[in-house]
């Protein structure tokens, strides 16, 4: 482990520690001992509380609402935008841009079944009804798709490298232009991605004037999972008018955050 990834966890445990309320569980999760159901995590002092399978569910919630990821490498929600939660996992990132912005409207796209019980429990426990949980991918066609269950942790599950059929479950898929059809989504203005490698099919087979629709994207970016990389994502985004930045992971290599937005947008 390189000092860099060491000095990163060193930290973060120590933000665990300080900042949820019900600590003592948190070594239990890290340790994988055996609990009776999905512990519920409150973040001291904020009322947020979420209920979580394992470590990297609360690595995430760590993530989004402590370290602010997504504002800090992106760009905070505003009262009123239409955001579109793409990958919404355990309902994080639609609980943090849908607390305190009444006006605004989240759509939050998560096919796996397990993950997609936990964001509605989630969106219950937290008080949030201006978000829309929806139990499906997006990916770049309509139909359905296979995610890869073969690494065992839902937050990681993935359309590339497909093994066996065995370790595969088949959910409904929507092309992001049929989202915002079903949806009435006339603007979004902010798109989120955390897809494991995803976003390459869904943004590539996007239409110019659907691209043109979105004034904010923020993503997880995954670099390793095919032929392409995150310097195509910015390529490609440029080309859309966009400014891009790029942030890269503390603790791995191909993983990062890119950021991008249309300047009048900003």
């Amino acid at each position: 482990m390189s000092l860099r990834k060491y000095a990163y966890y060193l930290v973060s445990a120590g933000e665990l520690l300080a900042r949820v309320e019900n600590w003592p569980l948190i070594a239990r999760l890290f340790l994988k001992r055996p609990l009776p159901g999905p512990p519920l995590i409150r973040l001291r002092g904020s009322g947020v509380q979420f209920r979580v399978r394992g470590a990297m569910d609360l690595w995430i919630v760590k993530e989004t609402f402590l370290d602010r990821f997504y504002e800090r490498y992106g760009a905070p929600v505003v009262d009123g935008w239409t955001v579109v939660d793409v990958g919404a996992g355990i309902g994080d990132f639609a609980i943090l841009a849908a607390r305190g912005h009444p006006n605004t409207r989240v759509f939050a796209f998560e096919p796996f079944p397990e993950s997609f019980a936990l964001l509605q429990e989630n969106l219950r426990l937290n008080g949030v009804s201006n978000v829309q949980a929806l139990p499906e991918a997006i990916g770049g066609q309509t139909g359905t798709l296979s995610l890869d269950l073969s690494s065992g942790e839902p937050l990681q599950f993935s359309t590339e490298g497909l093994p066996p059929p065995e370790k595969t479950l088949t959910v409904p898929c929507l092309s992001l232009a049929d989202a915002f059809e079903r949806q009435a989504i006339q603007r979004c203005d902010l798109l989120k991605l955390d897809c494991e490698g995803a976003e390459y099919e869904i943004l590539f087979r996007a239409s110019d004037a659907l691209m043109g629709r979105i004034g904010h994207l923020v993503m997880e970016y995954h670099d390793g999972v095919s032929h392409l990389g995150h310097r195509d994502l910015v390529d490609f985004l440029e080309g859309k008018g966009f400014t891009v930045r790029t942030h890269r992971n503390a603790a791995h290599e191909h993983l990062g955050f890119l950021y991008a937005f249309r300047p009048q947008s900003a």
